[in-house]
């Protein structure tokens, strides 16, 4: 288990963390959100003891990392999958690592083919490809067997078997009673492997909740609405408070917001709509995460003016 109790990191003028607290729990995966810039890797660092807090504390297994006698056996980590002496094979690697942490040699061709590099164990790791890398590093994460585990964008670089492969591998540790932290910017990833979620922006603690809360409470009700008659529909929803817009699958369809489905339903009762398709559209972790993090993000490219799809129909706000 991870504890972090009003932990902050100041370099120089800039408040990079800022009086965070929140726990990561055995038996879940809890995924780690945040612009560019939020304060992720800061945060993974102190709970590793690579950077010191300028206040508050964080500790693992109710001890700073510093303090645990056998680190790898507690915690493993992959922040930076290219951090690999690059003259070294991925045996030796995890060999060096097992010999100065007094784990025994049978762990490393364990890990390995775990991993799937069994087959390149031999050659020098400088050659590998950014996916092989990532293997490598989620090898020495899981090298000491240990009951916390970290991982930074551990996706990056790998193809979609790979990707299946490392989400099912996050599940089947935390089924095991397992505490596992994971950072990543893809939302549509985190979305089928979280459990649990720490959000953050700025810094500064923002959301900490289930997946599905977390996009209950940050998206707006949509309707999906398919009818031969979308002019009418649209110009009764709009009347009603709703918001219209093309629905963007190519179909036809139209998505309405700020209405529930029922009352979309009863409103195209009410004035002879014949509709083909009437569904709640859930919104997914990504546009939640868009919605709640908007005021945090830190680096904002331009869009194209006429870019997004354009309302149909727009009325008040429900």
């Amino acid at each position: 288990m991870i504890e972090i109790d009003g932990l902050t990191k100041r370099y120089g003028g800039t408040l990079a963390v800022d009086d965070l607290t929140f726990s990561v729990e055995p038996g879940k995966v809890t995924g780690f959100l945040g612009p560019n810039g939020a304060g992720k890797t800061t945060t993974m660092r102190m709970i590793l003891g690579l950077d010191r807090p300028t206040g508050g504390t964080v500790t693992v297994h109710g001890k700073a990392f510093g303090q645990l006698a056998w680190p790898m056996r507690e915690v493993g980590a992959l922040l930076d999958a290219k951090a690999v002496h690059g003259g070294r094979s991925a045996y030796h690697h995890l060999l060096c690592l097992a010999q100065t942490n007094n784990l025994p040699r049978r762990r490393v061709s364990e890990v390995l083919e775990l991993v799937g590099l069994q087959d390149v164990a031999r050659k020098r790791s400088k050659g590998f490809s950014l996916g092989m890398s990532q293997r490598l590093g989620i090898a020495a994460a899981l090298l000491g067997d240990p009951a916390t585990l970290m991982f930074d964008e551990p996706v990056n670089g790998l193809d979609p078997d790979g990707i299946l492969w490392i989400r099912n591998l996050m599940k089947g540790l935390a089924a095991e009673g397992r505490t596992v932290f994971v950072s990543s910017h893809l939302m549509s990833e985190m979305e089928h492997t979280a459990d649990r979620l720490i959000v953050i922006g700025r810094g500064r603690l923002i959301a900490d909740c289930t997946v599905t809360e977390f996009i209950a409470a940050n998206s707006t009700q949509k309707v999906r609405v398919l009818t031969p008659q979308r002019d009418l529909l649209a110009k009764v929803a709009a009347s009603a408070g709703g918001t219209v817009c093309d629905d963007g699958d190519g179909d036809g369809a139209l998505t309405v917001q700020g209405l529930a489905p029922s009352r979309v339903g009863d409103l195209a009762f009410e004035h002879g709509i014949r509709l083909h398709e009437l569904a709640a559209a859930h919104a997914s972790l990504e546009e939640a995460f868009m919605e709640l993090t908007a005021s945090s993000v830190q680096f904002r490219a331009g869009v194209p003016a006429d870019a997004g799809r354009q309302p149909v129909y727009a009325g008040k706000a429900a």
